[in-house]
C-alpha cells in the first residue's frame, strides 16, 4: 500500500511514501483578495496544482494508495485559522475525491507516536515536537533536507512513512 500523507492547511507538505520512493512537496497556494466587507487576501489551496501534483507523483499505477489526512485544527477562539483550516480540507477533499484516490484522518499524535521521542509526553510544546520532526526528518530522509530546513518540519513526509508502516504491518 503506498501512502501520501497531507498535512493540512495552507502552510502544510504533502509527503508520499512507497517503501523505496518518498516525495516531500509545500502545498500549493494561492494568494487571492477575500471578498467580505473588510478588503484582505486569503490564501486557498491551488486545486489545479494539487491534481497536477498527485497526478505526476501518486497516480501512477503501481498498486494501492491511501491518502491520510491530518485532521485540521478547529478553535472557535482562533477564528479566521480554523475557517482558513476548513477550507482547505474541503479544496483537498475535492481534489481526492475527483481522482479517486480513497482517504482518511488521523491526528497528529497517531503518526507522531512511536516516531517522535516527545509525543504524547504531558507539557510538550509544539516547538520541540516540530524541532524533533525536523531532526528525525532529516535522518531519515536526508534527500529532502533542503525542504525540510526551509519549512521548518518533517510532517508530511513522516506521517507518510508512519501510515506506510502501519498499513504495511511494519509497525
Amino acid at each position: 500500500m503506498r501512502v501520501v500523507f497531507i498535512d493540512n492547511g495552507v502552510t502544510g507538505t504533502i509527503g508520499y511514501y512507497d517503501g523505496e520512493k518518498s516525495e516531500f512537496l509545500l502545498t500549493p497556494t494561492v494568494v487571492q483578495q477575500d471578498y467580505t466587507k473588510k478588503k484582505k487576501n486569503i490564501t486557498r489551496i491551488d486545486i489545479l496544482s494539487l491534481g497536477r501534483i498527485l497526478f505526476e507523483h501518486v497516480l501512477d499505477g503501481k498498486g494501492q494508495i491511501r491518502a491520510v489526512l491530518e485532521r485540521p485544527m478547529i478553535n472557535s477562539v482562533r477564528f479566521n485559522a480554523s475557517v482558513s483550516g476548513a477550507r482547505a480540507l474541503e479544496a483537498t477533499l475535492t481534489v481526492l475525491e475527483m481522482n479517486g484516490i480513497p482517504y482518511q484522518f488521523c491526528d497528529s499524535k497517531e503518526w507522531q507516536r512511536g516516531l517522535l521521542p516527545s509525543s504524547g509526553k504531558k507539557g510538550i510544546d509544539s516547538a520541540t515536537l516540530k524541532k524533533e520532526s525536523m531532526d528525525i526528518g532529516i535522518r531519515l530522509f536526508p534527500q529532502h533536507k533542503d525542504l525540510i530546513l526551509k519549512h521548518k518540519d518533517a510532517d508530511g513526509i513522516l506521517g507518510a512513512y508512519q501510515f506506510w508502516r502501519k498499513l504495511n504491518g511494519s509497525l
